[in-house]
């Protein structure tokens, strides 16, 4: 069966969420090591409204954290993509470019070429004119993904969705326009 792509890069496709993914993105979100630095792993419930938030915000704003599969092989790797937040901070609402790889697609690029094609999409395809990005401060892998595809940190913050778990609770963030980036890109 010939996958939909809303687009690709080199080696990924990117796409809407269907109910075939539940099983592979259940095990990625229950992953402990993947899910290191977020309170806790989801329960496959947990996935499934995940997907079904993930599926009812590209139906509103036409981008989300997409389903992001190998080209060549067709597996599901995890998301790479794009999400509206409104938590209350000085740099929100905004929209949010984020990741959650598996680990077998963990050091071979493929979150930082996933990026930059979700950052090309956002301002050719969506014309948003900034995208922002934050992490815990202890997700270096995170952070060197967003220093990669030419964020800049604006800012440390105590994410307000994270009040409950004082050892996630201090985030980073990082932002890049549409001109800063245009400019790198030419």
């Amino acid at each position: 069966m010939k996958k939909e792509y809303i687009f690709k890069s080199e080696r990924l496709g990117f796409r809407n969420w269907d109910e075939t993914d539940l099983t592979e993105f259940a095990i990625i979100n229950a992953d402990l090591e993947v899910m290191e630095h977020f309170p806790k792993p989801l329960t496959e419930k947990e996935t499934v409204e995940f997907i079904d938030r993930l599926k009812k915000h590209y139906t509103k704003n036409g981008f989300n954290y997409f389903a992001t599969e190998i080209l060549e092989s067709g597996e599901l790797i995890g998301f790479i993509g794009l999400a509206f937040q409104e938590y209350k901070t000085d740099f929100t609402p905004a929209v949010d470019i984020g990741w959650r790889l598996k680990k077998s697609a963990w050091g071979k690029g493929y979150a930082t070429e996933g990026a930059k094609k979700c950052l090309e999409f956002a301002f050719n395809e969506l014309n948003l004119d900034k995208i922002i990005s934050t992490c815990t401060e202890k997700n270096s892998k995170s952070e060197n993904v967003m220093k990669k595809i030419g964020m800049e940190k604006i800012g440390e913050f105590k994410h307000p969705k994270l009040k409950e778990y004082p050892e996630y609770e201090k985030c980073i963030c990082y932002e890049i326009n549409k001109n800063v980036w245009q400019q790198r890109v030419l």
